[in-house]
């Protein structure tokens, strides 16, 4: 009795094969020996300092977001508070300043402050993030928007793991991955 011939396997590596290969390749992107404090020879800040602070920028005007849309709906209050802290702490690890606590909600809206009355740096970080000030119209709209920002930043720091050395890399892969569990859980809450 001859055997049988073998299962018919498609051509090319498999799928546990590719997760392994992209598994070792960020580890091998995060082990890197430059510092992360390294400038150039002109003085100007590095490609880790410009990423370390342009991540605790975004993660702060996160955290604005996440109170405007606390401050719209103060229904979401309990449910985001865990989600919103959790983006303070990223803030915080990539070196920006403890952002202000969560406003308590008011029964009247308030008007925002024109730009001529801001200071430049204040109208900047605005201007950086327009949809942050913008009221949502509902409480799925806020679930949403919040999901599309957590989406862009998971994005925009998974990009830039490939620009920053060791430790960097490391905090930004972690904040990467706790960002994409907030889409899941923002996008499951929006349903």
């Amino acid at each position: 009795m001859p055997f049988p011939p073998p299962p018919h396997t498609p051509p090319g590596p498999r799928r546990r094969t590719l997760l392994a290969s992209a598994a070792g390749a960020a580890l091998l992107v995060g082990c890197s020996a430059e510092s992360d404090k390294s400038t150039t020879s002109a003085g100007s800040p590095s490609a880790a300092e410009r990423a370390r602070a342009r991540a605790a920028h975004d993660s702060a005007g996160l955290v604005r977001q996440y109170d405007t849309a606390i401050a719209a709906f103060p229904s979401l209050a309990e449910p985001l508070s865990q989600l919103r802290a959790e983006v303070v702490r990223h803030a915080e690890a990539f070196g920006g300043g403890r952002p202000t606590p969560t406003p308590t909600p008011t029964p009247t809206p308030t008007s925002t402050p024109t730009s001529a009355s801001a200071s430049p740096s204040a109208s900047a970080s605005a201007s950086a993030s327009a949809s942050a000030s913008v009221a949502p119209t509902s409480e799925r709209d806020a679930l949403v928007g919040l999901a599309a920002a957590e989406r862009a930043l998971v994005d925009r720091r998974t990009k830039a793991l490939l620009e920053v050395p060791g430790e960097l890399a490391r905090l930004l892969a972690s904040v990467a991955a706790a960002g994409a569990a907030h889409v899941y859980l923002l996008t499951e809450g929006a349903k």
